[in-house]
Parts: C-alpha cells; sequence; structure tokens
C-alpha cells in the first residue's frame, strides 16, 4: 500500500457537486491498494500515517503526530497512486489491486481505523471525487509499507 500523506489547514471531498466529507488542521491521507496488499499491511501503514511525526512541536521542529496535536484526519482512496510511470506516455495500473478487492480492503481499513481513531473522515471508493485542501507547508510524504 502507498499513502500520500499531506499536513493539511482544510480538506474536503465533494461528490455530485456536494460536500461528503471534511477536515480542519490534520492529515489529507491518499491511501492506493497494491496486489500484495492486505488487511495487515493496510492497517499497519495507517497507524504510521497516525503517529508519523510531521507537525511543529512549540520550537517549529516536525517532532508532533496527527494524535499528538489530535487533528483530524481524511482519507480518501486513489487508485492511480499506485500506478506504474517508469514508461511510455500512458499509466499503467497493473500494480494495482482490482476494485472488487480493493473496495473490500478499503471498507475494512473504515472499520479498524474507526475503532483506533476518532477523529477521521473518508473519501468513496470508485467515485469521482474533487477534493480541495490547503497544504500546510507545503508537507507531503510518500509512505509505502514493506
Amino acid at each position: 500500500m502507498l499513502a500520500l500523506i499531506q499536513r493539511v489547514d482544510n480538506a474536503s471531498v465533494l461528490i455530485d457537486n456536494k460536500i461528503t466529507a471534511s477536515i480542519s488542521k490534520g492529515l489529507l491521507i491518499f491511501c492506493g491498494f497494491e496486489l500484495n496488499d492486505n488487511f495487515d499491511t493496510a492497517t499497519k501503514l495507517l497507524e504510521r500515517c497516525f503517529n508519523y511525526r510531521i507537525f511543529s512541536d512549540q520550537n517549529d521542529k516536525m517532532n508532533m503526530s496527527l494524535r499528538d496535536i489530535e487533528g483530524e484526519a481524511l482519507i480518501v482512496p486513489q487508485f492511480t497512486l499506485v500506478a506504474d510511470t517508469q514508461s511510455g506516455l500512458r499509466p499503467s495500473f497493473s500494480k494495482g489491486m482490482p476494485p472488487i478487492e480493493g473496495n473490500k480492503l478499503f471498507s475494512q481499513l473504515i472499520e479498524k481505523s474507526t475503532n483506533s481513531y476518532n477523529k477521521q473522515y473518508f473519501g468513496s471508493f470508485g467515485a469521482d471525487m474533487k477534493i480541495n485542501l490547503c497544504n500546510d507547508g507545503p508537507v507531503t510524504f510518500l509512505l509505502t509499507t514493506k
């Protein structure tokens, strides 16, 4: 699984021109599922996102996590994140998990993460979403599972 995390002042998801999820200060987490991902790898990476220290402490050093600041998380599935772009002029999605399996894994991830952190909101798997955000910094990191 890949997670592209962005420290944000705010972010929202629009589906059919309606805001379906929004957060204030926290993390926008785009997640892409690869063929070999499973519930364990996905939850491990999500926990890493919640505990990744990218928020400033009193000395203006990146030393605090989402949990530390009690921020919010917006978790958005994004299959294009796992595209193979190493050659040619068109991305290949052969590394990505098939949609039915990806949707199932995202649903499991929602259930698990809701039990481990209560300030989170979600995009919708397979939906045509518009994402609005104010990136704080800008601070953006790409996290992967091993």
